[in-house]
């Protein structure tokens, strides 16, 4: 397989390869602009193609870009499947929404615009958010003011503590589950809904109307072993998502209500936005998440890192081209190898989930 094919360096060339790609396959794609500016100075946009009939009953949804910075793998699995498609179901059709975060994609960023993790800012902002207690304890060392070796064996000797005391999983809630009081540090949720967010709902709503049975892709990186895809089950155990995941998978997936998943337990995510705006469906959903590096390196290095570039540092200094190495590397290892390993395990997983969604 050479799937490097379906990879490009940058978002503005993967924005490209994807417009060209659908025009091929002859299909009108849609623009949505973001106000803000790319890292070259690009208009950001988020492109949305549709493969199928409009007012199929039946709906699978590939999303790239949710973490700007693991677009480069998602980009890379839609331009694949556009390259190389299947035949759809009868009353089936596949909306490609690709990098619903674009300026996190162009400037290699997991955050938005704005530094919000979008897979946080799906929560209801009228009312009080949840709580991270963990993270307003650990706060100066999660996000230190100084990006220094000396600076970081102190912050990462407060964190190994508070895990000591507390437990690994404790300390990964209170760096990675989300927080919603302080805006310029790490995994934080936002005090309204984000442009991705709004541009979200608006896409799905066309649909809502005529969609009765739904699956979701929503594809990252950064959590797991090297190149291997891990079907996430996006349902708790009393949503009505999970009863059909595990008809779909079984124990191929993983679970939170289990422990099985990989993935740290988080409120506010891409989700709900689906879940919310096709109100009329039937709706399975998963992350597929692609590891990359050691999830302690992406978690405790890389994420921090670049946090405190963009709020204390100069990302044109030699230690800010290094930290965006770092956190490219992080989120989209530039090898062969892995890029033939997404791509197989994604297209498996989008042909299993258009089956199963063609037959409900």
């Amino acid at each position: 397989m050479n799937a490097s094919q379906y990879f490009r360096t940058t978002y503005a060339a993967a924005r490209e390869a994807f417009r060209e790609a659908a025009a091929a396959r002859g299909l009108n794609v849609q623009p949505h602009r973001n106000p803000a500016q790319g890292a070259a100075g690009e208009e950001l946009i988020t492109d949305v193609a549709l493969l199928g009939p409009a007012d199929a009953s039946r709906l699978m949804i590939v999303m790239s870009g949710t973490h700007g910075a693991e677009g480069f793998c998602g980009s890379g699995i839609q331009l694949g499947w556009l390259a190389k498609p299947e035949p759809l179901p009868a009353d089936t059709a596949i909306l490609m929404i690709h990098a619903i975060n674009p300026s996190g994609f162009s400037h290699v960023r997991r955050v938005t615009e704005d530094n919000v993790d979008l897979n946080r800012n799906f929560v209801d902002h009228g009312n009080a958010k949840p709580e991270n207690p963990g993270y307003e304890a650990l706060r100066e060392f999660i996000c230190p003011k100084e990006w220094t070796e000396e600076g970081e064996q102190r912050s990462l000797a407060a964190l190994q503590a508070y895990a000591a005391t507390h437990g690994l999983d404790a300390l990964e809630t209170a760096i990675a589950s989300g927080q919603y009081v302080d805006p310029q540090g790490v995994f934080y949720g936002g005090t309204q809904p984000t442009w991705s967010n709004r541009t979200l709902r608006t896409i799905l709503a066309p649909f809502a109307p005529t969609v009765r049975h739904a699956a979701f892709i929503d594809l990252h990186t950064g959590i797991g072993p090297y190149g291997f895809g891990e079907i996430m089950s996006n349902h708790g155990a009393r949503d009505p998502g999970q009863a059909i995941m595990r008809q779909w998978w079984g124990g191929e997936a993983t679970y939170f209500d289990d422990g099985t998943s990989s993935s740290y337990y988080t409120v506010g995510d891409t989700q709900v936005a689906v879940n919310q705006t096709l109100r009329n469906a039937r709706i399975a959903g998963i992350t597929l998440e692609y590891g990359t590096i050691p999830d302690k390196q992406v978690m405790m290095n890389a994420v921090r890192a670049d946090n405190w570039l963009y709020v204390h540092g100069d990302v044109g200094s030699p230690k800010g081209r290094a930290i965006k190495a770092q956190i490219r590397a992080a989120f989209y290892p530039e090898k062969p190898d892995w890029k033939d390993m997404v791509v197989e395990r994604g297209h498996y997983v989008m042909k299993r989930m258009l089956r199963c969604v063609g037959e409900s």
